[in-house]
C-alpha cells in the first residue's frame, strides 16, 4: 500500500545530503519524471543535469542509494577532466 514509497520531499533530502556541498534543483515534469540539476552555488557552475528520473522506480532506500551512487559517479567523471587541466 505504498508504505515503502518515498515522498518527493524525502527523495530530495536524500539526494541533496548525498551531494553536498553542491546544490540540487529539482523540477517535476508533466509526465511525473524529475529533472535534477546539480550545481555549485558559489560559482554558478552547473556540474550535472539529469532528465527523466522516474519517481515511480525509486521505491526503496536501496533504489535511492543506487541512484545517488550513479550521480556521484557522473559528477566525478565530469569534473575529473577539469581538475587535471592545470
Amino acid at each position: 500500500m505504498g508504505a515503502g514509497m518515498f515522498t518527493l520531499a524525502q527523495l530530495r533530502n536524500c539526494i541533496e545530503e548525498a551531494l553536498l556541498p553542491l546544490t540540487c534543483e529539482f523540477t517535476l515534469c508533466r509526465d511525473s519524471s524529475l529533472t535534477l540539476k546539480v550545481f555549485d552555488a558559489e560559482s554558478g557552475r552547473v556540474d550535472l543535469v539529469v532528465t527523466g528520473i522516474s519517481v515511480n522506480k525509486l521505491k526503496t532506500p536501496q533504489d535511492v542509494a543506487t541512484m545517488v551512487e550513479e550521480l556521484r559517479y557522473e559528477l566525478h567523471s565530469n569534473t575529473v577532466g577539469e581538475t587535471l587541466s592545470i
